[in-house]
């Protein structure tokens, strides 16, 4: 009995340890993925919802769409090539995409 509560005691460890070190790249706390990175800031006018490419009006946006075909917010490509943040359309940063 007790070397099955040592085992399953040793699998949850494990399993706390993979989590705990998810990937830097993909990391809120990465300086690159902050919303305080100018880079990623709607401040930013290529990330603004005041931008034609960010419009919902322009048919070329790269638009993000609910599961009904609703516009629900905007991609833009980060400058330095690492990813893509996602805005809604009040300018607000919903997320981020590393590739």
């Amino acid at each position: 009995m007790k070397k099955i509560l040592f085992i399953i005691a040793l699998s949850f460890a494990c399993t706390q340890c993979a989590e705990a070190f998810t990937s830097w790249e993909n990391s809120p706390n990465n300086w690159n993925n902050s919303e305080n990175n100018w880079q990623n800031s709607s401040n930013n006018w290529q990330n603004s919802p005041n931008n034609w490419n960010n419009s919902p009006n322009n048919p070329n946006a790269n638009l993000i769409y609910d599961n009904y075909g609703n516009a629900q917010g905007y991609a833009v490509p980060k400058s330095n090539g690492t990813g893509v943040n996602v805005y809604d359309f009040n300018g607000n940063r919903r997320g981020y995409y590393n590739y």
